[in-house]
């Protein structure tokens, strides 16, 4: 049976070196008074120190909250993650090479939990081949100081795969929304069904301890058992938070229970982007989906589409999802992404991954941070701005039709009026580069029957024989002027290039519907 203790408690049953598992997203999953006395026990004793910790996504609220909580040296000595981005003190770390960082995909994290809690000896998939988790290419590792291999390339019946390697779990640190006296774990306020199942069992049965924050706590054989996430039988300890502010459902809200399935909430209630070059690039890349489209969409850019569908009145013509589990509804963005408005199901993160892995997915439309001339793009890491790549590779390699979306350069100024587009002030930063500074999709790794395509403001681009060919350009815009100059690398032109349609440009589009089929 579980036993209630303190957050103060809690850090000390954390041993020095202790490899530690965590769950979740954003903030959903994170344990945040629990990880607030970790950090003061290590700044008052020195201790746990030396700590593996190892994540799926990003976790955190971009600020304070979340793992950068756990950023002073020689408290965390070693990290592994799928995205890294939003713990800014542990990425200074990182460049500073004062810290072990790998970066792996998102899928193949959240997964090797269950391998490693059914006793296996790891993970092996094609996930991650031709991009820098490939050991030929950087093997994930992110600074010079990294030298340890996680993964492995091998051949398996005549094909190459990469073999990501089982280890020992000391701690799970997790989170749900209530506890019942004997431990078992409710997800009920959660946005996300997260891999915590999965980390407890790892935990459990290689020997480590199970220690669970919720927010209230409920008597035993009161929880309905199939709202029971993790069972009592998997949880050693448990820590009923005694501040609200460790307990936010997501990065941008306290609790939205449209998130949680409480409410379905009026689509009309949720903002409409303003016409501007992020509208008209998700206006452009909608035009990709068809009726019944099972749709991935990505953070940042590429989950304003879900809103351009909310706003067209089209969103019960496709399903929508995110890699967190959402199935259904619609996607939120930023300081919300991983949750959905209204969803239909909300399934566990790892299950999401297997409906990804094995090829489910219509189509994707995912962030563009760096292109090159062979259709490679990276949204990892940028110099020393330290991201990684979430479940972009996962994603990437496995859908039918892959369209990336972005701005043509960065910090440009634009005008979008009158169904045309107007470079005011072009951009500092070119993103079409000769070489990208590190591969999160491998364009020469293509599969033969997978599409795909490239949006931004500016014209279209489409990797055609493994060249980047313009399809389509914007009314007002020029090749010759408004693009070759911004650009590191001279593309194809397609013999049949096309002018992107001047409705989008146009406070009011209304074509959704006819495109859809």
């Amino acid at each position: 049976m579980a036993k209630f203790i303190t957050a103060k408690e809690a850090a000390k049953l954390i041993p020095d070196g202790a490899t530690v598992g965590l769950a979740g997203m954003g903030l959903s999953g994170w344990a945040e008074e629990v990880a607030v006395a970790i950090a003061e026990s290590f700044k008052e004793t020195g201790h746990p120190c030396g700590i593996n910790l190892k994540q799926g996504s990003a976790m955190g609220d971009w600020k304070e909250r979340g793992v950068t909580r756990l950023g002073y040296e020689g408290l965390v000595t070693k990290w592994s993650a799928a995205h890294i981005g939003s713990a800014f003190s542990l990425c200074d770390l990182t460049v500073k090479n004062k810290i072990q960082t790998h970066c792996l995909p998102q899928g193949v994290i959240v997964n090797l939990w269950r391998e490693i809690a059914a006793g296996r000896p790891g993970l092996i998939t094609k996930v991650g081949l031709g991009t820098f988790v490939d050991p030929r290419v950087e093997g994930g590792k992110m600074n010079s100081v990294t030298t340890e291999d996680l993964v492995e390339l091998i051949n398996f019946q005549g094909e190459e795969y990469l073999f990501y390697k089982s280890f020992k779990l000391d701690v799970a640190l997790l989170r749900g929304t209530i506890a019942d006296e004997n431990g078992n774990i409710s997800f009920a306020n959660e946005s996300v069904i997260n891999e915590g199942l999965a980390v407890a069992t790892a935990a459990k049965n290689t020997g480590g301890i199970v220690i669970v924050q919720v927010e209230y706590l409920a008597k035993k054989g009161t929880l309905n058992p199939k709202e029971v996430k993790i069972p009592g039988i998997l949880v050693d300890y448990v820590v009923v938070a005694t501040d609200k502010n460790a307990c936010w459902q997501t990065e941008g809200v306290y609790f939205e229970p449209a998130f949680s399935g409480q409410i379905k909430k009026p689509l009309t209630a949720i903002e409409k982007l303003p016409l501007g070059e992020r509208k008209l690039i998700a206006r452009r890349c909608s035009m990709e989906l068809r009726k019944g489209d099972i749709v991935n969409l990505g953070v940042g850019m590429s989950a304003d589409v879900a809103n351009v569908v909310a706003e067209e009145g089209y969103s019960e013509s496709i399903t929508m999802t995110t890699e967190s589990g959402m199935v259904g509804g619609v996607p939120a963005a930023l300081p919300n992404f991983g949750s959905a408005y209204n969803p239909e199901a909300t399934i566990e993160h790892g299950a999401a991954f297997d409906i990804i892995d094995g090829g489910g997915l219509d189509i994707t439309i995912l962030g563009l941070g760096e292109c090159d001339q062979y259709g490679n793009v990276n949204v990892s890491k940028f110099g020393p701005r330290l991201s990684g790549p979430g479940g972009f590779i996962d994603i990437t390699q496995s859908t039918k039709k892959v369209v990336f979306c972005g701005t043509f350069t960065a910090k440009a100024k634009t005008e979008v009026s009158d169904g045309k587009l107007k470079i005011v002030q072009e951009g500092t930063i070119k993103k079409f580069l000769k070489h990208v500074d590190q591969i999160t999709f491998a364009g020469q790794f293509k599969k033969p029957d997978q599409d795909v395509l490239y949006v931004t403001e500016r014209c279209v681009f489409k990797l055609i024989n493994g060249k980047m060919t313009i399809t389509e350009i914007a009314p007002g815009i020029s090749i010759e002027k408004d693009i070759l100059p911004v650009m590191d690398f001279v593309p194809e032109v397609a013999p049949d290039l096309k002018e992107m349609d001047p409705a989008l440009f146009c406070e009011t589009w209304g074509k959704l519907g006819e495109i859809l089929g």
